[in-house]
């Protein structure tokens, strides 16, 4: 039995074509590995069984390294396909198949549970890969962030837990722009109304890409949130004042600083001076006022 690691969060990140297509991939290496008089079947959404007439153990432990050595280097939209896989063999024939079945699905979640969470991580480095090559997300981005929340973090005596928190936050909180077109991410000229409706999509797909993922789910709510505002006007949900996250609301302040110092090619960076300025005039509506408060004392701590 063969499981397709992954799949949902290919499907929540780029959409089912996508996902079929790796489901397709998969499929054409199990039809390359297996002989004429093997019965390959589709058993779930993303589960694969395979009946091997005549064979024993050893030669189906066999068939199932070559599926895995075959499914090294194949990739969907940059994402490795990644197979978990068990096998059980009937043997004699007192056995029924139905215990073979359940035999090889067990042993398809106990390699599902060592593969699936170095799938996932190689996954999630896939597509932050993809999202900073066609985006301003890039790593050097993310670090800046970092950076300002780190100091925002230690200024409010947040734990380290917190803190560690916020700086997984800072590294996924745009993942949900991987499947926005390059063109709209990197638009010099005032988006259109439908291209923002594109964008004010990211914080809900951002929240279904990491739910998907059981060690960095802790910080889907603080993604859906990162686009509030304090006065109740943000996106998605129109949350107000401490109705938002904190580590949302720290994330907003880290992302605004870090756009207004470094700049983009659609617009110029802005002078130290001028940023306190523009922190003083939107706290409150946009932002926290107590986390602006908090950033008085510190500007030149963020230089």
């Amino acid at each position: 039995m063969i499981d397709v690691n992954g799949l949902k969060l290919v499907n929540d990140t780029y959409g089912h074509l996508v996902g079929d297509q790796m489901l397709r991939e998969a499929t054409a290496i199990v039809r390359e590995c297996c002989r004429k008089e093997d019965i390959i079947g589709r058993w779930g959404g993303d589960e694969f069984v395979i009946l091997l007439p005549r064979t024993d153990i050893q030669a189906a432990q066999g068939l199932g390294q070559r599926i895995m050595n075959a499914c090294k280097d194949v990739r969907v939209k940059d994402v490795p396909l990644s197979l978990s896989l068990g096998v059980a063999c009937r043997g004699k024939e007192e056995k029924e198949l139905g215990e073979v079945l359940v035999e090889a699905e067990d042993n398809m979640y106990r390699h599902k549970l060592t593969e699936s969470r170095s799938a996932r991580s190689v996954t999630l480095q896939a597509l932050l890969r993809t999202l900073a090559a066609k985006s301003f997300e890039t790593e050097a981005h993310t670090l800046r962030m970092q950076k300002i929340a780190e100091k925002i973090g230690i200024k409010l005596a947040l734990p380290v837990s917190e803190l560690k928190r916020l700086e997984l936050l800072i590294t996924l909180h745009d993942i949900g722009k991987i499947n926005i077109s390059e063109e709209i991410l990197t638009k010099k000229e005032p988006l259109t109304s439908q291209e923002w409706k594109v964008i004010k999509k990211h914080p809900e797909t951002g929240f279904r890409v990491v739910r998907a993922m059981p060690e960095f789910a802790h910080v889907a709510e603080d993604i859906l949130a990162h686009h509030e505002r304090w006065d109740g006007t943000g996106y998605p949900r129109g949350l107000k004042g401490k109705d938002i996250p904190l580590l949302a609301r720290i994330t907003a302040v880290a992302d605004a600083y870090e756009v207004m110092s470094n700049g983009r090619p659609y617009k110029e960076p802005l002078q130290k001076k001028d940023i306190v300025e523009e922190f003083k005039r939107c706290a409150g509506t946009q932002f926290d006022p107590e986390l602006i408060q908090v950033l008085d004392d510190s500007w030149e701590e963020l230089d």
